[in-house]
């Protein structure tokens, strides 16, 4: 089933990919002599290193008129095409500018006979990953062709995985603090340090790569996204001797461990300790309805794609949604998918449960009860 939507309010949550072993994560050379050669030849390095404001007023006059577009072209207009502020737009552009000066896509030349710059990439790319349009679409609104989006795409995906790393981390003990505080002036439980989640990033594979390997309990070709992280920090004690360490919580289809709080199973439920959960739960509920809702090519069925490659689309988009995060960009409601971020799938209960594990549960039952 679906979770509830929780009527707390919490600052919109970073993405951290899990990594667990134990999961399966379901040149076109120009001729020397022709003219269009001669024109990439004078365009230098330096000349590319320039900021190029001329594709925007491009783009909007060529996409402005579409249905639903907002009239405010300086902010609202930018966001509604790429998701991101024109603010960080430029971050964005800074961080991979270097890698797509340097190893250029081969053969990228506009209709002028001028190499594209780094702003139309990574503008081109941003609305492939934004939209989840066809590779055709999105050429169409820039003037390009298909191939061009596929190579700029993937270029920048390339870049933007190496460079921006930094934004995707388990945060410093400073941050951590801050979130365990969140926790329990929002959701009543102490020393909880975030949510665990999954999400399943769905797609056809031609007949030859079809394989069981791939396929889901619904009998979809889907790879499965998880975020979160095991943790090991120090306890909290109450009442002079109950203990409770930090952990993340988690549905029901997750084991219960001492550093993973799952719900109690229906009919079990203590002291409405399911509803506080969920309430917590709530947060990476909300962050992947973001990812999803704001980076449309993921919650799309993908048409064949490389699966060697899609882990790093996955990676980037959970990427730029924390970049938008760290900038300080707005995220509206209307950014995320209306209905849950894993529609059609129901959650597989898990009936593992460790003996600590267990006691951490009774332990935050009797604290929410102490603090009552």
């Amino acid at each position: 089933m679906a979770p509830k939507k929780s009527n707390h309010e919490f600052s919109p949550k970073k993405i951290k990919i899990q990594k667990d072993p134990k999961i399966k994560i379901k040149k076109k050379k120009i001729s020397s002599n022709s003219n269009t050669a001669a024109a990439t030849a004078s365009v230098s390095g330096s000349e590319n290193r320039g900021v190029d404001s001329e594709w925007w007023i491009s783009f909007w006059d060529k996409n402005a008129s579409a249905p639903g577009v907002p009239e405010d072209e300086e902010e609202e207009g930018f966001k509604y095409f790429f998701r991101v502020s024109k603010k960080t737009f430029e971050y964005i552009c800074s961080t991979v500018r270097e890698d797509l000066i340097s190893r250029p896509p081969s053969g990228l030349i506009n209709i002028e006979g001028r190499l594209l710059s780094v702003e139309k990439q990574v503008a081109i790319a941003l609305r492939r990953l934004a939209s989840g349009e066809s590779q055709v679409l999105v050429g169409s609104s820039f003037g390009v062709g298909q191939s061009t989006v596929s190579q700029v795409t993937w270029r920048f995906i390339e870049a933007m995985e190496e460079r921006g790393r930094h934004h995707l981390k388990w945060p410093d003990n400073d941050n951590l603090q801050k979130i365990k505080t969140n926790f329990e002036s929002l959701f009543k439980l102490p020393n909880c340090c975030g949510a665990i989640d999954a999400t399943h990033i769905v797609m056809t594979l031609p007949a030859v790569q079809t394989s069981d390997d791939w396929c889901d309990q619904v009998k979809n070709y889907s790879m499965l996204v998880q975020a979160g992280e095991r943790l090991n920090g120090n306890p909290k004690t109450f009442s002079g001797e109950s203990e409770i360490r930090e952990y993340i919580v988690g549905g029901v289809n997750y084991p219960l461990l001492p550093w993973l709080i799952t719900p109690y199973h229906e009919g079990d439920e203590v002291a409405g300790f399911n509803k506080v959960h969920e309430g917590a739960r709530s947060v990476v509920v909300k962050a992947f309805s973001q990812v999803k809702g704001r980076w449309r090519i993921l919650n799309k069925v993908m048409w064949r794609p490389d699966k060697k490659k899609l882990p790093s689309i996955i990676v980037v988009c959970c990427l730029l949604h924390n970049i938008i995060i760290d900038c300080g960009d707005d995220i509206k409601s209307d950014d995320s998918l209306l209905s849950h971020h894993d529609s059609g799938y129901v959650e597989q209960r898990c009936n593992h449960v460790d003996p600590i594990g267990r006691k951490m549960r009774e332990n935050l039952v009797s604290y929410l009860e102490h603090t009552k």
